[in-house]
């Protein structure tokens, strides 16, 4: 599984992805291995706390190996979305969003129902997982709770990055590539051995993309971007069972923003049309902005009977985001929100080895993060007027009979935060294997402690007027900071029971617990300012609510699942029907009325239940066919805002409906310098997908087509690819900003081109 012929540079059309997304690479018969990591785990630390063959696991697995990265162009998590079932991760906004969608969990924002990790170091930040995988070598994409293990935010499963080792492979890797929008991108990766038991390997890469979307009213795109970076990994073996692998990596992105259309009636003021539906259009400045730093050590010692391992990471991210808040061509207010964070991460496993009879696993995990947030909102000439201006006269000046006016053109409202959240966990697991039947049972202990320390103010200049008097100069200043403070104590258990027919065939049923954190709602504060400015105009306090922290979310997964094959591994696939019960769910909701902001709440009860299933079928050694279906029905149980009962309504972003298929048809030519042929073929669906509470919008189930031509040889490939051929119309994303509808529409029709060189 681990030749050169199989580690030619990734990048081709991502339509191949779904072609390895029940099992490995290969379609032949010695491939039931395939999506293990057993001849590679000699000379690298994978599979630190899953079995190494997962089809053997009672979990619902898919493995995505070197040869579908390659062919399939995954160069990000994103890239899997509805290959693998009910896996959604739209593609809008900027690469700060990372929103993933699992059975029907998700959130938009803070803290994700899926965790991510690099080779063995976890990526604590939500808002640096939509980062370039240059050379992945295999992806797992593991569904349902895996909190037993990983601990917080894995509720949804875990996609665990395995990048290619330079103990196994030797050479020069170069990628070029150019596409539709003015798209292009290059890589180059070096891998060679000091010595037989060291490596090295030095990765970078920089892409660039000119945009898909206009601004009608700067007349410029809106949705370009420029990303590079680099990786130095090092790897050190012994013949005494010491493996030391250090991987330190960077990257520098820069991102336009955001390709968000009005989607409501046209807006109209004094007989001039401000903006028309479906146009995208809005005048200040929006842009992405991302500085990380990480570097992840991995230490293993393989003793006779068990092995220990410890994983250290420092991690660093510096970004800003820019945002003209309110997405159209008038004043309204803008946001600049700027962030640094710190974290450190310590896991420590032991486990013994696999193949007896009872097997068992014990681990510690500790981590800390530190954050600081400059979060400024600047209230325009418009915004000042009907935000502030006008809810006063509203709301107040007909109680007090008066009449307020502000002259500024612009109302800085300035909100500072420290995040620090540290916490830890011990965790164990045992295996016992009774002739076919496996049991397997797990716990963890996590404490963490996450708190929020704010500092608000702002001044403002305005005038009241009492009974038609004249105007009278007034100023209200506020300078107020706090401390908010949570612990949480989680005990998360699992238990499954698995029935083997042979080593990859066996059915299982499994029961966990799952776990999402808590946090709090800074992108509120903007909102509670500004309702403090028109309260104090009055010469009234503001009852300040409880919008400010949000509780975690706690799930049970009730799962039965299966992995079968037949035909000497010409066909193999999967199956799992699920159950889960959320209680406090976390949704983002925006606030009635024309709030500038959107909030994280806890939305009492709900419930998912689904299936899924992929299948591979490979009749002949050139031909392969693979299907990946999910469904899900997501419905709250119990949810009700005080103004509206929610309850058997679905959950808004996550689809209905999962689709992928398939097929990849390799033809040699008999020209030794030319090498394969490869025709690939597929569609990609989802939907449908619901963006409110109340159930009244939504985006249809869509179907993706793409292709692809690829030249392959074992020094070089060519590809020639098209994405979403038929053209098709479908939204990614919706949301509200002041009481305005907005849309982010799907990328439409493109082409391009690839070569990869291996010397």
């Amino acid at each position: 599984m681990h030749r050169k012929s199989l580690v030619i540079p990734l990048l081709l059309l991502a339509s191949a992805a779904a072609a390895r997304t029940a099992g490995g690479d290969g379609p032949t018969p010695d491939t039931e291995t395939a999506d293990t990591v057993i001849v590679v785990d000699k000379v690298q630390v994978t599979a630190i706390k899953q079995g190494l063959v997962l089809r053997s696991q009672p979990v619902a697995a898919s493995i995505v190996g070197g040869r579908a990265i390659e062919r399939g162009r995954i160069g990000a998590v994103k890239n899997l979305s509805q290959t693998v079932p009910n896996f959604h991760a739209p593609d809008y906004g900027s690469r700060m969003t990372s929103s993933i969608y699992v059975r029907g969990l998700g959130a938009r924002i803070d803290q994700p129902v899926i965790g991510l990790n690099i080779d063995n170091v976890p990526v604590l930040n939500k808002d640096n997982f939509d980062t370039e995988l240059a050379d992945a070598e295999r992806i797992e994409v593991l569904r349902g709770p895996q909190s037993t293990l990983y601990g917080r935010n894995t509720m949804g499963g875990v996609v665990n990055v395995y990048t290619l080792s330079p103990l196994t492979y030797e050479g020069v890797r170069l990628t070029a590539e150019y596409g539709s929008g003015d798209s292009y991108r290059f890589r180059a990766s070096s891998y060679y051995k000091l010595s037989p038991d060291l490596g090295m390997a030095v990765t970078g890469y920089f892409t660039h993309t000119g945009g898909f979307f206009d601004n009608d009213c700067t007349g410029e795109k809106c949705d370009w971007e420029r990303l590079g970076g680099g990786r130095w990994k090092t790897q050190w073996r012994n013949n005494r069972g010491v493996r030391i692998d250090n991987t330190f990596s960077f990257s520098a992105l820069d991102q336009g923003g955001y390709p968000y259309a009005y989607a409501g009636e046209d807006i109209v003021r004094d007989g001039k049309t401000v903006i028309r539906n479906g146009q995208i259009s809005y005048n200040d400045p929006s842009s992405y902005r991302r500085t990380t730093v990480s570097d992840g050590l991995t230490v293993r010692y393989d003793a006779a009977k068990y092995s220990v391992s410890s994983i250290t990471s420092y991690q660093y991210s510096d970004d800003e985001m820019t945002l003209d808040q309110d997405f159209t061509p008038e004043p309204w207010f803008t946001l600049r929100q700027a962030r640094r964070e710190h974290a450190l991460t310590e896991d420590i496993v032991f486990r013994s080895h696999d193949g007896r009879r009872y097997g068992w696993l014990l681990g510690a995990f500790g981590f800390y993060r530190h954050g600081v947030m400059e979060a400024p909102v600047h209230f325009k000439r418009t915004g000042i007027e009907e935000l502030i201006v006008k809810n006063a006269n509203e709301h107040l000046g007909a109680i007090w009979n008066e009449e307020y006016s502000i002259s500024a053109d612009e109302l800085p409202l300035y909100s500072d935060f420290r995040m620090p959240v540290y916490g830890g966990a011990v965790y164990h697991e045992s295996n016992l294997r009774l002739g076919r039947w496996r049991l397997t049972a797990g716990i963890r202990f996590d404490v963490e402690h996450t708190s929020l320390a704010y500092h608000s103010r702002t001044d403002m200049d305005y005038f009241v007027s009492k009974e038609g008097g004249a105007p009278a100069p007034k100023r209200i200043s506020i300078d107020e900071g706090n401390r908010i403070a949570h612990t949480y104590c989680e005990v998360l258990p699992k238990v499954s029971l698995l029935y083997a027919f042979d080593e990859v065939r066996n059915l299982y049923i499994s029961v966990a617990k799952g776990y999402k954190a808590g946090g709090f709602n800074t992108q509120m504060f903007s909102d509670i300012l500004s309702e403090k400015l028109k309260w104090r105009m009055a010469g009234s306090q503001y009852d300040e609510a409880d919008l400010m922290s949000y509780e975690p979310e706690y799930s049970w997964n009730y799962e039965l699942g299966g992995h079968f094959s037949c035909m000497d591994g010409a066909v193999r696939g999967d199956f799992a029907v699920f159950y889960i019960d959320v209680r406090d769910q976390q949704l983002t909701i925006f606030p009635e009325g024309q709030s500038t902001g959107r909030m994280m709440t806890n939305a009492g009860r709900t419930r998912s239940v689904g299936a899924e299933a992929a299948l591979q079928f490979a009749p002949w050694r050139s031909l392969e066919i693979n299907t990946a279906y999910g469904y899900t029905d997501a419905r709250f149980v119990r949810y009700d805002n005080g103004i509206e009962d929610f309850k058997d309504n679905r959950i808004p972003y996550a689809p209905q409906h999962t689709l992928s298929a398939q097929a990849a048809w390799t033809l040699p030519t008999g020209v030794k310098w030319l090498g394969d042929v490869v025709l690939q073929a597929g569609v990609r669906c989802a939907g449908r997908i619901w963006w409110n509470e109340e159930n009244t919008l939504s985006q249809p189930f869509y179907a993706l087509a793409d292709a692809s031509v690829r030249f392959e040889h074992k020094h070089y490939s060519l590809d020639i690819w098209g994405r979403n051929l038929g053209g098709a119309h479908y939204d990614v994303f919706y949301f509200k900003s002041i009481g305005n509808e907005f849309v982010q529409r799907g990328r439409p029709r493109t082409f391009g081109i690839t070569l990869n060189i291996n010397i």
